[in-house]
């Protein structure tokens, strides 16, 4: 399924950012990539589980909570690393993407996490990408997997994450009829992403600006 349109893939990232980041699983640095620990967003054991959209938001700060319908789930791998800044980052940016998947389940762009977790460009592709959903009357069920995380920091207040994800397991569902498109798997199920973010005067790393390459080799199985 393709959960990210072609307006992120073209949106460009800085020229810092094109420096700064390599291919998933180049750095020996970032996250360890284990396949087989499912850390959760927000949980420091790294052998447990990816809570639920609703429990991933940190519970103080003012963060809005983030819920998702029973038949759709997001899964991060990743662990963390020991860097408060870098852990800060690459949770702020898996709430990015649950914020923009929340405002598709929800049927509205005006939803408080959407412009909490993004600005600036990658807010206002998130915004149209989130109508070109529901002008098509669709949503999505099923899984996506998010793995192969690596982050790096420029200066205090940037950072720049790459990941890969797997949409092998979700697919779109049109919410009038409720019939699900069961699409096969193809190259196109698996897609790059490079993104920037920024850290808000309130501590919030907001996601500002991303790229993607679907079927990308480097995240093939």
């Amino acid at each position: 399924m393709n959960r990210r349109p072609t307006l992120l893939a073209a949106l460009a990232l800085t020229a810092t950012a094109a420096l700064t980041l390599s291919a998933c699983g180049s750095d020996d640095d970032t996250p360890a990539k284990d396949k087989d620990t499912i850390a959760g967003a927000d949980t420091g054991d790294k052998k447990s589980p990816s809570p639920s959209p609703s429990e991933s938001d940190p519970a103080s700060g003012g963060r809005p909570k983030i819920t998702f319908p029973a038949d759709a789930k997001n899964v991060f791998e990743y662990e963390k690393t020991g860097d408060a800044a870098k852990d800060a980052a690459l949770l702020d940016s898996t709430l990015s993407i649950n914020s923009v998947d929340e405002a598709i389940f929800k049927g509205s762009t005006d939803t408080e996490a959407l412009g909490f977790y993004n600005a600036e460009r990658a807010l206002s592709a998130s915004i149209t990408f989130v109508n070109g959903y529901l002008k098509k009357n669709h949503t999505w069920v099923g899984e996506t997997r998010y793995f192969d995380y690596e982050v790096k920091l420029s200066g205090a207040n940037a950072a720049y994450v790459t990941y890969c994800s797997d949409e092998s397991k979700s697919f779109l569902k049109n919410r009038k009829t409720g019939k699900v498109d069961n699409t096969p798997t193809t190259a196109d199920s698996y897609v790059l992403y490079h993104t920037k973010l920024a850290k808000n005067a309130d501590g919030v790393w907001q996601t500002t600006d991303i790229a993607s390459d679907r079927g990308s080799k480097t995240c093939q199985p």
